[in-house]
């Protein structure tokens, strides 16, 4: 693969991590998750897209906890990636 076909690739990805992120099903976690997208999204490295596609397919629930604090993060979603987004959350409230 060429370089314009993987840039390709990544805009691809980034445009429905973008979109997912706004589309979870439970508002609370659209809010925390499509405001960091927007903000954030396009900055993102491809192993940090990676990360951020894994914890898109958290449920919600969990993720929200995880967010606000009430339940520890396991180890697989606590990232630099996550932190970024938890400290993102605190700075837009």
């Amino acid at each position: 693969m060429n370089g314009t076909h993987e840039t390709d690739d990544l805009e691809t990805r980034k445009r429905k991590a973008l979109f997912r992120s706004w589309h979870r099903g439970m508002r609370e976690c659209d809010l925390i998750l499509g405001s960091f997208a927007d903000a954030r999204l396009a900055a993102l490295t491809e192993a940090e897209l990676e990360q951020y596609e894994d914890l898109l397919k958290a449920p919600d629930a969990e993720l929200f906890k995880w967010v606000t604090g009430e339940h520890q993060v396991p180890e697989r979603y606590d990232t630099t990636l996550f932190r970024s987004i938890r400290g993102f959350r605190h700075s837009v409230e």
